[in-house]
């Protein structure tokens, strides 16, 4: 019987350079979500205050 091998994958240990990158890649990508929700929150905050400076809606009830 003749190739009675089979060429199975030999399974290493973590590579450290590549769990590094992946590391900073899901870091860079979960700090500019962050970011982006932060400054998305800022704009509304921002424009509520302009709002209330120039008169055109109010926080107390009117009765």
């Amino acid at each position: 019987m003749a190739g009675g091998r089979v060429a199975h994958v030999t399974l290493k240990g973590p590579s450290v350079v590549k769990e590094i990158c992946i590391g900073i890649a899901l870091g860079l990508a979960a700090g500019s979500l962050w970011k982006m929700h932060h400054w998305n929150e800022q704009r509304k905050v921002r424009s509520f205050y302009d709002l209330l400076e120039k008169g055109e809606i109010g926080v107390v009830v009117e009765e």
